[in-house]
């Protein structure tokens, strides 16, 4: 693991802490500090306990971490930092860990030397958690001591205590605490999610070991993460699925001043980039500087060793996407004061990470060119296929705009486009089939509606490039529909429609359609899901009636709960109950009625909170492998429902 040295001294006590103000603003507005009350606010509470551990593993002193979801839906996270100071702060005349758990932005992170690198919300972590919590209990070891206190909501319901004594070499902070049911919507812990983000943390400090555990009752299980590789694990990781064009992950890291960097990169043979970068641990989904670093350097140096190896001609030249075609990499900054930008504070800003960053591609890529001929004419060979299929692509699209007239700006055919030109207020269905369109375009309100028709399956992008979907009858007239361009070309400002709602039957051939669009949206669209402009139709399953009534049902239990409320009191009415066989049977005011109506309607937002999981699953069901596919098929079959025969 890379070790940070910390500031002066290695003692950490509480003329390292700094106090910049109080606690009041937490409980009212909480999603201030955690995002929000739902579930991802209450796994964020863990992050925020275990990303204090963290900082003390970046200063070089903490080697492991245990997180366990106990009985209760409780949290304990311990570690074997130098424990959380107990001295007298002066500032406050109170204990250091009080100050931590009872005061925002009271920590070690402030200029007080106790950390040089540090992530988290700068001290806003253990108070934030604290106030969010109906009971925490806090535990320090040190000096031989156990120290403890205990809070309610950020309250002191026990004031600092030894409570008994521990080897005088051991050291550390355990935390337990509940989240309060008053905050948030629901208190009940997911390990899977839990899992994800200590397993990407454990990847990101490497030789750092984090225990993973469930003790609920039924729910017990654990998982012991440690990766020596570091982020070469992480790239292997994320490439298992894939198949590699070179066998080793290029590794590379450096630094300057208080700043370090780490990459490491593989490439595979798709089609698709997967750049997942962080700074002092934190996802940074958005880029930002050291991103824009890596992406100039790589290009640059390729493109110079394919010119000095006669590999390139001296005219032609190899564009970013290019050169990224296929790679897999991770990018890992660590930093004094780094600076988030962006709505979601999700991008590094610190132009100097660039300058690091590039340096240390420039220097060491062209190293390892040099010393492994072999993999960089596999690399320029793999940029120079994916140049030859932009260009093709580029001659399919004018091709296809010349052929269809769509360079003037004509709509396509199938699209019965709407009034409104606000993109904000304007929504597509995309429909398969001709009769569920026609339904759909009799219903719809025309103000703001628009329906595509679709028709038949569509290509598969996950096994073609771009220029093959240039020329595909059913995808380029989305595409020009949408208005934004597909891949490098993708435009959000240009989308014609900030609703993208596919419409499918609610059986296996809808869930088929669903499927291939959702994998072009996420492949060469994904800032739509990212942003959350695509929905999913909940067409209803079932009409009943009885006599002059008449209602429909979207699931199983619906359909039963509705069918005893017709009956009412007199159980041997009989109840017509028919199931929908598709959208094309039903006439445009029921569609309306049920599935298109704003007042009445459901629709299902797509969202992308796990990319990775995501990119996985379309690989495993999409992809040219045929092992994993029948695997994820065996193992997930018993989750299917509505399964039509």
């Amino acid at each position: 693991m890379s070790e940070q040295t910390v500031n002066h001294t290695n003692e950490y006590d509480a003329s390292q802490i700094q106090v910049l103000e109080g606690l009041e603003a937490v409980r009212k507005r909480p999603g201030m500090y955690i995002g929000s009350t739902s579930s991802s606010g209450l796994h964020h509470l863990v992050y925020e306990i275990v990303d204090n551990a963290i900082d003390e593993a970046l200063a070089g002193y903490c080697t492991r971490i245990r997180v366990t979801i106990e009985d209760g839906e409780s949290i304990c996270v311990e570690d074997n930092g130098r424990g959380i100071p107990v001295d007298i702060q002066e500032q406050t005349g109170k204990p250091a860990l009080e100050v931590v758990y009872t005061v925002l932005h009271a920590g070690g992170k402030f200029g007080g030397g106790g950390y040089k690198v540090s992530g988290g919300l700068h001290g806003v972590g253990a108070s934030v958690v604290n106030a969010l919590s109906d009971w925490l209990t806090v535990q320090v070891f040190k000096n031989g001591n156990i120290y403890e206190m205990g809070f309610s909501r950020g309250n002191i319901t026990q004031e600092m205590k030894i409570v008994g004594h521990c080897e005088p070499e051991q050291t550390g902070t355990k935390v337990r605490f509940h989240p309060d049911p008053e905050m948030f919507e629901d208190t009940v812990y997911h390990y899977d999610v839990l899992y994800k983000r200590m397993k990407e943390q454990a990847f990101l400090n490497a030789g750092l070991t984090i225990v993973m555990e469930d003790r609920r009752p039924g729910q017990e299980r654990g998982e012991t993460l440690c990766y020596e590789g570091g982020i070469r694990e992480f790239v292997v990781e994320l490439n298992h699925r894939k198949n590699p064009i070179h066998e080793d992950v290029i590794y590379f890291q450096g630094d300057r001043d208080s700043s370090t960097c780490e990459i490491a990169l593989q490439w595979n043979d798709s089609f698709e980039e997967r750049l997942e970068s962080f700074a002092n641990n934190i996802l940074t989904p958005e880029g930002g500087m050291h991103e824009t670093g890596f992406k100039t350097a790589l290009t640059r140096v390729l493109n110079a060793y394919g010119r000095d190896r006669k590999i390139l001609k001296e005219d032609e030249s190899l564009s970013g996407d290019d050169c990224r075609e296929g790679l897999t990499a991770v990018i890992s900054v660590k930093l004094e004061n780094p600076q988030f930008e962006g709505q979601t504070k999700s991008k590094l800003g610190n132009s100097e990470i660039r300058t690091l960053v590039d340096g240390i591609v420039s220097d060491k890529l062209e190293q390892f060119l040099e010393e492994n001929p072999g993999v960089a004419r596999q690399i320029l060979d793999k940029a120079m296929t994916a140049s030859r299929a932009r260009e093709a692509a580029r001659k399919a699209r004018d091709s296809v705009r010349r052929k269809t007239g769509l360079e003037s700006g004509q709509m396509p055919d199938k699209l019965q486009d709407c009034n409104e030109k606000d993109p904000s207020l304007c929504e597509i269905y995309i429909v398969e089939g001709d009769s569920a369109a026609g339904s759909a375009i009799q219903g719809r309100d025309s103000r703001f509606q628009a329906i595509l028709a679709m028709w038949g399956k569509m290509l598969n992008v996950e096994k073609a490039r771009a220029d093959k979907i240039y020329g595909n009858d059913k995808l380029y007239p989305m595409i020009v529909a949408l208005g934004a361009g597909i891949g490098s070309e993708f435009n959000i400002d240009k989308l014609r429609y900030h609703k993208i709602i596919i419409m499918a039957d609610a059986d296996v051939d809808g869930s088929h359609i669903r499927t291939l669009l959702l994998t072009f949206f996420f492949r060469y669209m994904r800032p739509l899901i990212e942003r959350g402009y695509v929905y999913s139709a909940v067409p209803p399953l079932y009409k009943l009636s009885r006599g002059k009534q008449q209602r429909v049902a979207y699931s199983d239990a619906e359909r039963d709960a509705i069918s005893r409320e017709l009956r009412g009191d007199n159980p041997d009415a009989k109840v017509d109950i028919s199931r929908y066989k598709g959208l094309g049977e039903m006439d445009p005011h029921e569609l309306w009625e049920t599935t298109m109506d704003p007042e009445k309607r459901t629709l299902r937002r797509i969202t992308l909170d796990d990319a990775i999981q995501a990119d996985e699953v379309f690989n495993i069901l999409m992809g040219e492998e045929v092992e994993p596919r029948r695997a994820w098929i065996e193992q997930n079959a018993q989750y299917v429902v509505n399964l039509d025969i």
